[in-house]
Parts: structure tokens; sequence; C-alpha cells
């Protein structure tokens, strides 16, 4: 007996054709009938709408009443900016370990709602959250409290260039967010109390959408009765997060790197690059006058042979410089892309590489990343 978790929309998968298979813990499913390819095609032209309730949802509010309180506290944990969040904003940032390593990466939210702008909203990984929970709580003071929520919200994902009319004509008010802000409201005809972020995983414009457990088949059935929608599963979601330069903890992020290695430099706002008072702080300050660490690049392999997670990277010389930590076909590139860690003597877009498949060098090159533009709706 498989002692897998199943998300609220698992007989929606199974009863769609899924392929189901563990993730995280989680019976999930990997792809539909349509095919990795078709599935990341169609949210990349149309919209895509996935099930990502296996992520962790948690909210922390300060017993004080002030979000000032709740943000001072949670700063100790991340190196981005927490406290200047307006009501409604969304800001992504990573937990470190003393070490500056990272222990994973998650969407840091502050509610926008009347009455609850002293609340923030944290969505997490689904294989680190239990670790996560441990850690914030290790880590809270006393006077701000941890309400984790995975017991009763689900979490849907629709992305896509036409979400924003599809879930748009369900609840209008979510076209005038813009990306990285959220609201809190009734959506569809049968007025489903909503979360609504527009964000996402693919690089596309579109939205995250938390949900009561009790309301999730309902919203999902209303969503896919638009002709632009198909269910995407695991599969496609990789690929579509490694055309838009996307890290996956585990992979391209984890312990053994901070995230000024991995090129998250962007996430931790300038006034907290030094002299910084949260765990890990003095590997972030190293790093970024670390000429020498290594850093996370884009790569594109020549030819159709894709190179995979821990494929050998090599300079020209024949010299062993780094590895592949994510590599695949990319359906909109039409050809294999890939990201990995070299030193940063090899770092600038243009560097010529090798890469070591089945024994072989194969030529490569450094380029910038996102692979695909970013389509992010800012207004």
């Amino acid at each position: 007996m498989s002692d897998l978790k199943k998300t609220k929309l698992y007989d929606k998968h199974v009863g769609a054709g899924a392929k189901m298979v563990p993730f995280a813990g989680y019976d999930m499913p990997v792809q539909y009938p349509l095919g990795i390819m078709k599935e990341h095609l169609h949210t990349r032209e149309a919209c895509g709408l996935f099930d990502v309730s296996h992520m962790g949802q948690c909210f922390l509010m300060a017993d004080d009443g002030t979000f000032e309180t709740a943000a001072k506290a949670l700063e100790k944990l991340v190196p981005a900016d927490i406290q200047s969040l307006e009501p409604g904003q969304q800001r992504y940032s990573q937990f470190l370990n003393e070490e500056g390593g990272i222990l994973d990466d998650l969407m840091i939210s502050r509610l926008g709602m009347e009455g609850y702008t002293h609340a923030l909203y944290l969505v997490v990984n689904a294989g680190c959250k239990d670790a996560d929970y441990a850690h914030i709580e290790k880590h809270l003071p006393d006077d701000v409290k941890m309400m984790v929520k995975d017991d009763t919200l689900s979490l849907i994902a629709l992305q896509g260039p036409k979400a924003a009319d599809v879930l748009g004509a369900m609840a209008p008010a979510v076209k005038d967010l813009v990306f990285m802000t959220s609201t809190d409201l009734p959506v569809g005809k049968d007025d489903i109390w909503c979360h609504v972020s527009r964000s996402g995983y693919t690089g596309e414009d579109g939205y995250e959408i938390s949900v009561k457990h009790d309301d999730v088949e309902a919203l999902v059935d209303e969503i896919l009765a638009h002709d632009a929608v198909e269910l995407i599963g695991l599969g496609a979601r990789d690929s579509l997060r490694m055309e838009a330069g996307l890290c996956l903890y585990g992979h391209d992020i984890d312990t053994t790197v901070s995230p000024i290695e991995a090129g998250l430099i962007w996430s931790v706002q300038k006034h907290r690059r030094s002299g910084g008072d949260y765990l890990g702080a003095a590997r972030i300050e190293a790093d970024i006058a670390n000429k020498k660490s290594k850093r996370l690049v884009g790569i594109l392999p020549e030819g159709r042979a894709p190179a995979r997670e821990h494929t050998e990277i090599q300079d020209m010389d024949g010299n062993t410089i780094g590895e592949i930590t994510s590599g695949g076909f990319g359906p909109s590139v039409g050809g294999p892309v890939a990201m990995g860690y070299v030193a940063r003597s090899h770092a600038k877009a243009g560097t010529e590489l090798n890469l070591i498949v089945r024994g072989k060098a194969r030529p490569a090159k450094v380029v910038k990343m996102p692979f695909v533009p970013h389509n992010y709706y800012r207004g």
C-alpha cells in the first residue's frame, strides 16, 4: 500500500488520464495524454493549469498585531527586505543556514485584505516544507506565531498569455494585478474565496491561487471549462521553468551554494548585502566580494542531445570547471538547454565549453538566461 500523499485534485488527475509519479512524498501528475511537449507549448501559447497543492502554505502573525514585528522576525531568516513590503506585495527569497547555504527558496507576501495587512503569507517547496516549518519555529521569537495551513488550503497555478482573460472573466479585479502582487477576493460563479497572486514558475504571465480544499474542485472545473485551458503536469512545469532560467531546489540550489553563487543577488535588496543581521549574512557578503567563487550560468549545448544533471563541464583545455544542475530539451527553444555552475572566470556569456556526455566531449557555450524571454505583466 502506497504511503504517498494525495492532493484534493488526485481523482481529477487520474480521470483526465494523467501518468502519476511519486514527487516530494505526493502522488503527482507528470503528464497527461497531450504529452509533455504539447503541454509545454500550450502553456506558452494559451493557458495551462497546474496543481501545486503539494507546496507548503503558512502564515506568520505577531501577537501585537503589527506587520513590523512579524517582518522583523522573518528578516532574521531571509536576506530579503521584508519590512518594506506594502499590503498586497510579494517577494522571492531564501531560507539560509548559518553557513549561508540555501535551505529552501520561497515566496513571501504581505496580505492586502483589510484587517489582515499585518500578516505574512509564505509558500515553500513541498520537499522542504516540514524542515522549513521546524526551522521557522526554532528561530521565531515568542511573540510571533506560525500557522501552517497545508491541511486546509490547496494551491493551483494558471499560467500563460491567456491566463488574465480566463481568470479575469471569473474575477475582473485580477486583471489589475501586476507581477508580484496579490489580492483576496471571490472568484467565479459561486464566489469562491481565493488568495490570488500574479506570479508563477513558467516565465509567463499568470496567477497562483490559494483556495480551500473544499472549493478547489469546483474552481478547477470552472477554469477548465474555458477552451484556452489544459491541465499541465510536472514534466512540462520543469521544462518551462528551465527555459525561464528559474532555479529548482535540490538541483540548481541547495545547502552547498549561496544566493550570490546561484545568480540570485537581485533577490537581496542592496541595503541587505552588507552588515546584514540574518542567518548566513557573512557568506552573502563574502561571495559578493569573492571574484573567484562559482556562478550558475545558462548553457546552450550544440546539436540535439540534451546534457542532463551531473554532466561534467570542461574548459577548452580539458580542465573540469563545473557540472550541469538542470538540463533537458527546451520545446520553445527547439533544442537542448541547461544550467550549471562554472568557475567565475568562465561565466561570461559567449564562453566556449565542452560537456562530457557518455564519455565524449560535446561543444557548448555560456549564454545569458532566460532562454525564452519572460512575459510577466508589469502594467
